[in-house]
């Protein structure tokens, strides 16, 4: 098979960029693709900030036929390069699609390649996003049977292959952790939250989206001091938190937005969604007026069901009360809301082996790995020692 690459610099090309995934995946009942819209704001300089101090291009894959059959981006940002890893400036690579053909995957491997290394880069993650973690990051390696959560891809077993054949090194896996909400957790997990009960300085409650700004300060709080620090993930300043809480509103059940209490300052967060892939399969690729009206329909009709599936989007302790037991007291105490509101299962946001600790805490509700993603990396120096990604201490 002979292939042609073509930058996406025209509407046409935008528009078989788009289209690949389902070209490729559509037949695959676990299929659900990421909607047009949100694919869209990577690579729109208005709505994303990296494009301020970084770089981004596109590229589609036409057969003989002149058909789309794959497309990748590559992507750099030289300010988080250069804080990152000096010694080792890293580009990205993502959205990656192709068909089942190792000649495929070259030419838009070596493409990327070529791009990242004449702008001084060294070495290439991917596939990964022009942005933060929580979405679209990583190809998946396991669970191909589960269809992929809000966010995340979709791939076919054969990515791995492709990625791992070229030279890709895993850099870090992503695990997908899932439980039934109904799991009776461990006696002490009881015994923990009537500890906490019994002091007057605590209390449990949820965000109110009636109070946007208190839900903003509160996350805002918890999120900086809990995660702020960590490697790869940037402190968000209150303006970015009422950004988040503006644009997830109309999405929000306020019963999946668990909050724990010292003296009135929030000091802990469990924050899920309802998993909106659920809704969004009913939808379609575009969120334009057809498509708003439906998902406001389809979202009318998952709340009523009582077999509802939530994703678990962030769970963090301020550091003066970890170790404390503070984290299973709200978990307890929020199960008592997923229930009622209708949610039998539960599936938490990746978490990276890097990442042990939380590894651990996942474990001790019971929940077990359904799916796995890895973000891949490629040194351009072949003969350079390989590091995986450093473990979170």
């Amino acid at each position: 098979m002979s292939y042609t690459l073509h930058e996406v610099d025209s509407l046409a090309r935008h528009r078989q960029f788009l289209a690949v995934p389902q070209r490729l995946h559509g037949h695959h009942p676990q299929y659900i693709g990421p909607l047009d819209n949100e694919i869209e704001v990577v690579f729109d300089p208005r709505k994303n900030p990296n494009l301020a101090t970084g770089e981004a291009i596109r590229w589609v894959l036409l057969d003989a036929e002149g058909i789309a059959v794959g497309r990748v981006a590559a992507f750099l940002n030289r300010e988080a390069v250069d804080v990152k890893n000096p010694d080792l400036p890293t580009g990205g690579l993502g959205f990656f699609e192709a068909p089942n053909d190792p000649v495929a995957a070259r030419h838009l491997f070596d493409t990327g390649r070529a791009w990242l290394a004449a702008r001084g880069m060294q070495a290439m993650d991917g596939p990964i996003n022009f942005g933060e973690r929580d979405r679209f990051w990583g190809a998946l390696i396991d669970g191909f049977e589960w269809e992929p959560n809000y966010g995340m891809f979709w791939h076919p077993p054969y990515y791995q292959q492709l990625f791992e054949d070229y030279g890709f090194q895993v850099y870090f896996r992503q695990y997908t952790c899932a439980r039934p909400v109904l799991t009776e957790l461990h006696p002490s997990f009881a015994q923990r939250l009537a500890k906490f009960e019994a002091d007057p300085r605590y209390r449990f409650d949820y965000g109110r989206k009636a109070n946007p700004e208190k839900l903003a300060q509160d996350f805002h709080h918890v999120y900086n001091l809990a995660w702020g620090r960590h490697a790869g993930v940037k402190p968000m300043n209150l303006d970015q938190a009422r950004a988040l809480v503006r644009e997830m509103k109309p999405v929000l059940d306020e019963r999946l937005l668990a909050f724990a209490y010292c003296d009135d300052e929030p000091v802990a967060f469990f924050l899920s969604l309802p998993e909106l892939n659920q809704i969004f399969k009913h939808v379609g690729r575009r969120l334009d007026l057809l498509g708003k009206v439906r998902f406001l329909w389809q979202q009318w009709r998952y709340g009523r069901r009582r077999d509802k599936k939530m994703l678990g989007i962030i769970y963090g302790v301020v550091p003066a009360h970890q170790g404390t037991g503070l984290d299973s007291a709200l978990i307890l105490d929020a199960q008592k809301r997923f229930i009622s509101g209708g949610y039998t299962d539960i599936e938490m946001n990746w978490i990276g082996d890097f990442n042990p600790r939380m590894l651990v805490t996942t474990r001790s509700i019971g929940a077990k790995v359904r799916k796995t993603h890895a973000t891949y990396r490629f040194l351009f120096d072949r003969d350079r020692p390989f590091e995986r990604s450093p473990i979170i201490r």
